[in-house]
This record gives C-alpha cells, sequence and structure tokens, in this order.
C-alpha cells in the first residue's frame, strides 16, 4: 500500500495535492485495492462548482459503486478526461496517470486540514 508523503487525505479516501493555486484530486491506494476492478468513473464539468464534503462524482468497479467526495471548497478547472474510456488507469496509478479533477479552492487552507501521510496510514491501519 503506497501513501506518498507530499499528498493530504480524507477519510472517504480521496488524496489531494497542491499544484501552484490548485488542487489535483483523486482516489487514493487503499481505495482502489477496496473497490477492485474500475469499470466506470462518472466525474463533473470543467466549471462545475464542489463542496468539501459533498460529492462530486462516482467510481464502478466489478465490486461496487462508490460516491467521490470533495475534499475542498471550490470550482472544477480541469477533468482526467482520459479516464472514460480507461476507467482501469486508476487501479494501475492512482496517484499519477488515476487523477480524477483539479479544483481551484475557495479557501486553501482547507487542504492543511486533511490528514498528513502518516496520519492516513493509521487510519487505514485501524479499517483493515
Amino acid at each position: 500500500m503506497d501513501f506518498p508523503e507530499d499528498l493530504r487525505y480524507t477519510r472517504e479516501h480521496e488524496w489531494a495535492r497542491r499544484k501552484g493555486n490548485h488542487v489535483v484530486v483523486g482516489i487514493t491506494d487503499f481505495a482502489q485495492d477496496q473497490l477492485g476492478d474500475v469499470v466506470y468513473v462518472e466525474l463533473p464539468d470543467v466549471g462545475d462548482p464542489v463542496k468539501k464534503g459533498e460529492s462530486f462524482g462516482v467510481v464502478e468497479s466489478t465490486k461496487a459503486v462508490s460516491e467521490l467526495f470533495a475534499p475542498l471548497t471550490g470550482k472544477v478547472v480541469e477533468v482526467n478526461d482520459p479516464l472514460a474510456d480507461a476507467p482501469e488507469t486508476v487501479n494501475d496509478d492512482p496517484y499519477e496517470e488515476g487523477w480524477m479533477i483539479v479544483i481551484e479552492p475557495s479557501d486553501p487552507k482547507e487542504l492543511e486540514a486533511l490528514m498528513d501521510a502518516k496520519t492516513y496510514r493509521a487510519f487505514v491501519e485501524e479499517q483493515e
């Protein structure tokens, strides 16, 4: 299980990475492992608002359908469109090619309130 140190994490197993004034969001290695083979990803449109803790999309796997929850409030400025044709990328590379959306945050301080890698690792170990 991989827990990159440069990311922040949510209790719903999304990760967030600061990229300039924006934040890249995806699901964690733990989440994709629990889901199994991802077969479909539904993401918002560029320009859509997202609100911290609220659903912004869906990931469907051979095992389950799972909502995606925004780690912070803001506006979607980019969407990983290739996931529509290659949803398995989420399983293959959840932290790089398998990213989901890029958010322009309303309050960048929300990012700091998320779990760091050490805290998230302990949280996942409690879940198992």
